[in-house]
């Protein structure tokens, strides 16, 4: 994938849909004190393990926040993920999402709840809700790439080539997609595989 960035800039937020920034003010242990943050929405993200390609169904994309603090990263590498924002259950939001983002038709029932952490903790600390899924090709019922103007490219990792992304800092990832990593390579005979 290659990201064609044009007219990039910064403006005020004002009447905003899914983070709303905010100054906190407050005491802690006496001292009066004030913090600037964002107030957002939970998400879940799901760890797809493709059981026929014995490797991760990724997820690249443009995030507009990381390219201003890095110009030289015009996409990231993610699990497929969103924000818990419908009236739905999280397994239920993750199902959505596996469908939306990627292709696949999970049950909820075949989807396995990992742990969940905050995530930005100093600026939104929103809470993210880790899943994890097998996929095969039987499940796939379209191409994925996500809903409206959502520009998601899939990417399928090898499981032995897990190690080498995580520590490879010219790729821009998240921790939560580094934890599930680790979690799958140590919990691998528990999930039969």
């Amino acid at each position: 994938m290659i990201n064609i960035i044009k007219n990039f800039k910064t403006s005020e937020l004002t009447n905003t849909r899914f983070i709303h920034p905010v100054k906190v003010s407050f005491n802690l242990n006496g001292k009066d004190k004030a913090w600037e943050a964002v107030s957002s929405h939970d998400s879940v993200a799901i760890l797809l393990y493709h059981e026929e390609r014995n490797a991760f169904l990724l997820v690249k994309q443009f995030r507009a926040p990381v390219y201003l603090n890095d110009n030289s990263k015009t996409y990231t590498y993610e699990l497929c993920a969103g924000l818990v924002d419908k009236d739905k259950s999280l397994i239920e939001i993750a199902k959505e999402e596996i469908d939306e983002e990627c292709g696949y038709n999970v049950s909820v029932e075949s989807i396995q709840k990992v742990t969940s952490f905050f995530t930005n903790v100093g600026i939104s600390g929103g809470c993210q809700h880790l899943f994890f899924a097998k996929i095969n090709e039987s499940m796939k019922i379209h191409e994925g790439g996500g809903v409206n103007d959502e520009q998601i490219e899939l990417y399928f990792l090898p499981i032995e080539k897990s190690d080498e992304l995580i520590f490879d800092e010219s790729k821009a990832k998240t921790p939560g997609l580094m934890f599930s990593f680790y979690w799958f390579l140590k919990n691998q005979k528990k999930l039969g595989l």
